[in-house]
């Protein structure tokens, strides 16, 4: 079974509406606005949710945690947290054949790897930038495509409790 039938398997999406306890919270506006850019799906805590849970289903998360890791970065305060921060974030998402390597070009890499001994809050941004760009593109369009968000529009819709 290849990812794309993983994703759409009909048995595992009523898995994922069974255990999903979103549809009781979420208004159809709030669903609808996902689907009119991907900032509006990532400033939803339940959009970023579930748009987690779609990636996981793709076995492509690592472009949203990264995302995710590069924001909470940058609310680092304490300039020995920021150092200990960056080179987690380096060490899981950035270096050669890391266990979540996100998919940048060489020079963005070099330049992440050299920044990371002197971090600064925006030494990703650039990193952040591309990856976004690639959801965006290719996930996000996928997303809105999937079963999973449909189910989760039309349950939303016709007030479904699953």
């Amino acid at each position: 079974m290849n990812k794309e039938d993983k994703a759409t398997n009909p048995r595992r999406l009523e898995k994922w509406r069974f255990r999903c306890p979103l549809t009781e919270k979420i208004n159809p506006g709030e669903t609808s606005q996902w689907s009119q850019s991907l900032e509006n799906l990532l400033r939803s805590k339940y959009g970023m949710a579930t748009f987690h849970t779609f990636l996981k289903s793709e076995f492509s998360d690592e472009n949203i945690e990264f995302w995710l890791a590069c924001e909470d970065f940058k609310k680092t305060r304490s300039l020995s947290r920021l150092s200990s921060r960056a080179k987690k974030i380096f060490e899981r998402y950035i270096k050669a054949e890391a266990p979540k390597e996100i998919n940048i070009d060489h020079v963005t890499r070099e330049l992440i790897k050299q920044n990371v001994h002197a971090p600064t809050k925006v030494c990703f941004d650039e990193a952040q930038r591309i990856v976004f760009g690639l959801m965006e593109r290719d996930s996000y369009p996928r997303f809105l495509r999937s079963d999973m968000y449909r189910s989760l529009l039309e349950s939303v819709s016709n007030g479904i409790k699953v």
